[in-house]
């Protein structure tokens, strides 16, 4: 029983509140609400076509082995700079060790015979001119001289294997840059063609980014370009350096690189960034006929819905959500919700709520 009282009493608390704050409501709403309207900017005003992108280093690599062993040191850490050369994992080797000492021995061996065999070939060649010796003497004794002799270089050439082995033991930079991510830890068996280490060089970095279908004919190589950091808040310019003619392994998108005009040491690899291809209208027209556009800061956002409040009957503010599209710099994109005749109301001095009474300033 003390627990109903308890539950009824919060209950009706609630409700009270609800009911002021709807009472709060009420009054504010014979209150009129400044505000501002804004047009919908419509139809490729914008003279651009703009596209979502990341920024990557220009040379960037995924490291690995070809030999098979535990990983006896990772002598880097993720964050760390590294110059061309430097030593990043060692591989046990004592396979490789056993295996040189077998070759080491085996040229050893074969260079005796060798030896022995090019002594009796000269001696025989020296009787055989003097008609000491047989045809079948010295025909016996030079084919003993060849086969010494292609012993030899097979043992030679096993020993570069076995010693080419040892450049795979311990694994170095291919060149200057930093680590972003080590894929294995002391102890852990490395195998060949498995991911050890991940570098990339800090000084260049470029962009990255998909271009569908319907825009690709409007990009060129050597096209100048702005590219829009929002985490940086920065706008620098760059130009397209690579296109391709292929959507096939990518999705129905075509890969589009571009490199920055000047270097900046704040871009980080994996930043998402907004470029803008410049276009003429008709270009974006044609690319994009039903382009509406409105402030970014005019967004109402509650959980996953979105939406802007517009002029309704008798000058009230109507909250209407909208579907929207992609970021273009301070504006979004409306793919539904709202029409290209209508306004929208783009700031207000007071609280909006549906309903409220609204003046234009």
């Amino acid at each position: 029983m003390k627990r109903i009282n308890i539950l009824l009493s919060i209950f009706a608390i609630t409700l009270l509140s609800s009911c002021e704050e709807r009472k709060d409501e009420i009054a504010s709403a014979d209150e009129p609400v400044q505000v501002i309207l804004s047009d919908i900017n419509q139809n490729g005003t914008s003279g651009f076509i703009s596209v979502s992108g990341k920024t990557e280093a220009l040379n960037s690599a995924n490291i690995s082995t070809r030999m098979m062993g535990y990983v006896t040191y990772l002598n880097v850490k993720i964050g760390q700079k590294v110059n061309k050369g430097q030593n990043l994992v060692s591989i046990n080797n004592s396979d490789l060790q056993a295996k040189k000492f077998q070759v080491e021995a085996s040229v050893e061996q074969a260079s005796v015979t060798y030896n022995n065999a090019k002594k009796d070939f000269e001696r025989y060649q020296s009787l055989f001119k003097q008609n000491s010796a047989t045809q079948k003497e010295f025909d016996d004794i030079n084919m003993k001289y060849e086969i010494a002799k292609a012993a030899k270089e097979g043992a030679l050439q096993m020993r570069n294997e076995v010693m080419a082995q040892f450049n795979y033991s311990d694994v170095t930079a291919p060149f200057s840059g930093v680590i972003t991510n080590t894929f294995v830890k002391e102890g852990d068996l490395a195998t060949p063609g498995m991911p050890l280490i991940s570098i990339e060089g800090e000084s260049v970095m470029q962009v990255l980014a998909m271009i569908p279908e319907s825009d690709i004919s409007f990009i060129k190589n050597n096209m100048e370009v702005r590219i829009f950091l929002k985490s940086l808040n920065k706008e620098l310019y760059g130009k397209v350096t690579e296109l391709s003619t292929s959507s096939k392994n990518t999705g129905g998108q075509y890969p589009v690189k571009i490199t920055f005009d000047k270097p900046d040491k704040d871009i980080l690899s994996g930043m998402i960034v907004n470029i803008r291809f410049p276009v003429t209208k008709q270009q974006q027209l044609k690319a994009s006929p039903e382009i509406l556009l409105v402030d970014q800061k005019a967004l109402v956002v509650h959980g996953q819905l979105t939406g802007v409040y517009t002029v309704g009957h008798n000058n009230v503010a109507i909250l209407r959500w909208l579907r929207i599209g992609e970021k273009l710099g301070d504006q979004v994109e409306v793919l539904s919700g709202l029409s290209a005749d209508e306004k929208y109301i783009l700031s207000a001095d007071g609280k909006l709520f549906n309903g409220v009474k609204i003046t234009y300033k």
